[in-house]
């Protein structure tokens, strides 16, 4: 896993100041606009798998059968949700297969499944966590 883990600081690193080692194994990635505010990555390296994930709304603004909806649409990412119903991305890459490109392919398909969400949400108002405002944009790679 030590060369996955150099793939991945070498990665992190390209991206300048929106990436950061949080600790060993541990990075966060912040895209600053993904359909009109932050997404906020954590990447963390463990149990032979790099996951990557992301809180993309808060509770009540997606239905549940709404979520199981656009996973059945999705490749490598998926959606879940909190306890208190917050709802997250979350992809998955066996460290052996941990490359740039696949990791930037990991992160893009995240940016984009999160944009969907953002500009799509049912049930509420829109923003992270409970105070959220609507907002437009759209998202980017992490790479731009």
């Amino acid at each position: 896993m030590s060369q996955t883990r150099s793939v991945a600081d070498a990665y992190i690193a390209s991206l300048g100041a929106a990436g950061r080692r949080v600790a060993d194994g541990e990075w966060g990635v912040t895209i600053d606009d993904v359909a009109g505010w932050p997404l906020h990555v954590g990447i963390r390296l463990a149990d032979g798998f790099l996951r990557a994930q992301a809180e993309v709304v808060g509770a009540g603004q997606i239905a549940d059968h709404e979520l199981l909806l656009r996973n059945r649409s999705l490749r490598v990412v998926r959606l879940a949700h909190t306890g208190a119903g917050d709802v997250w991305i979350v992809g998955d890459l066996p460290a052996a297969a941990v490359s740039t490109t696949e990791l930037d392919r990991l992160l893009g398909l995240l940016v984009a499944a999160a944009t969907d969400v953002r500009l799509t949400p049912l049930g509420g108002a829109r923003g992270p966590g409970t105070g959220g405002s609507p907002r437009a944009g759209a998202g980017a790679s992490p790479r731009g």
